[in-house]
């Protein structure tokens, strides 16, 4: 299955026609001879949007191509798109995981951000920041954490040459509220509620912690959903049963009275 995006091993290869859409190519060895046959998918073509890939190869051009894996059969993919611009190519293998860098932001989108790298080639933007990455606290839209403009910095997470896109994190350089919130089970809080769901409530416990209070701990009456007994801003008392790091969740029972006084 084509499945990698960490980057492979560079080959050069001969096209040697096209199947439908797909670029079909021998690899060349080192004496210039040509060895294994191999594929270049259609989405693997290029970077730029194209109605044949013939628009781009000759049969009997040498293109460099990075491998991408073997498909069922056993034949060699490659992507052509992952060494169509050499300094893209280059800035991206310079980047490791865990490494931080600084940008500007370019775009803000409901999805995600746009971020244009310091030292990343001219006229392309590599980082994107998903929203799940922008902060440890509850957003309704990415605009609430950066703007377009703004200057940040961000931890990589993964670089792709077959998208030449750095997936980057906001996140990653903040600390986790829950590590302060840890000693907080067995505790008796009180807050907002924040967000309704079919299954229960989420309740604002401490800044940027979010807790879960299942419906069945709000009442043992049957209803269709939790707001037909709360309000989105309503005050809640309740008792924080665990605090998961690893999962990074809070879940809550409800507080009975001995709890309250």
């Amino acid at each position: 299955m084509i499945n990698q995006l960490r980057p492979g091993v560079v080959r050069t290869v001969k096209v040697t026609g096209f199947d439908g859409a797909d670029v079909l190519v021998k690899l060349v060895g080192a004496e210039g001879e040509e060895t294994e046959i191999g594929r270049i998918p259609r989405q693997e073509a290029s970077m730029r949007r194209v109605e044949h890939p013939s628009e781009l190869f000759d049969v009997g051009q040498e293109i460099n191509a990075e491998e991408i894996g073997r498909w069922r059969e056993g034949q060699l993919h490659l992507s052509a798109r992952a060494c169509e611009i050499p300094s893209l190519r280059s800035f991206l293998l310079a980047l490791e995981r865990g490494q931080v860098v600084a940008g500007t932001v370019s775009e803000v989108h409901n999805f995600g951000v746009f971020v244009h790298i310091d030292g990343e080639p001219d006229g392309l933007c590599t980082g994107f920041i998903r929203v799940p990455d922008l902060t440890w606290g509850w957003i309704n839209h990415p605009s609430e954490v950066v703007e377009a403009g703004q200057r940040i910095t961000a931890e990589v997470i993964i670089t792709e040459t077959r998208t030449g896109q750095v997936t980057l994190s906001l996140k990653a350089l903040q600390v986790d509220p829950l590590i302060r919130f840890a000693d907080q089970a067995g505790q008796v809080l009180t807050g907002p509620i924040t967000k309704i769901v079919p299954f229960g409530v989420f309740v604002r416990l401490a800044p940027d912690v979010m807790g879960f209070l299942h419906l069945s701990e709000l009442t043992d009456e049957p209803i269709e959903t939790p707001d037909q007994l709360v309000d989105e801003g309503e005050l809640i008392t309740v008792k924080v049963t665990e605090v998961d790091l690893q999962r990074h969740r809070v879940r809550l029972g409800a507080a009975g009275e001995a709890d309250r006084t």
